[in-house]
């Protein structure tokens, strides 16, 4: 089994649900060395998400920051962490609800996402800067 992991550098985005699977995959060149292999992505954050969800209607994204800010809404009387503002902790409880990581096959040098799926970054904060997500690539090389 080969392994390659690069580091990537997400541009910073304000709070709401974005889709970013064009800035990952073109940060990484590695995959098309593998024909069979699993990419795994691991963000590096504590207020921020990744997920996959259909990425042709923008409404979806819309909808699920609509509901996650229902869900879970800034300066909720019960939370005692807000010495970063008042949706620093909401932020570590959607990251805690949809996860910090994806795994996805690879084929052929590629990405194999469905047709509509894309990969969405999930920023919780208002403005949560730069992310950092580690991408690893396990399986066996062309």
């Amino acid at each position: 089994m080969d392994v390659e992991q690069v580091e990537i550098a997400l541009s910073p985005k304000k709070r709401g649900v974005h889709l970013v699977t064009d800035e990952i995959l073109s940060q990484l060149d590695i995959v098309s060395g593998f024909d069979k292999a699993l990419l795994h992505l691991f963000l590096c954050h504590t207020s921020a998400a990744l997920t996959i969800n259909e990425n042709a209607d923008p409404d979806v994204r819309r909808d699920t920051s609509y509901f996650l800010d229902r869900l879970v809404p800034d300066g909720y009387a019960g939370f005692r962490h807000t010495l970063e503002g008042p949706e620093d902790m909401p932020a570590h409880i959607k990251s805690m609800l949809l996860g910090c990581e994806l795994t996805i096959p690879v084929s052929g040098g590629r990405v194999m996402l469905g047709t509509w799926q894309g990969i969405y970054l999930v920023e919780a904060r208002e403005f949560g800067g730069s992310r950092r997500i580690i991408a690893t690539v396990y399986g066996r090389m062309v």
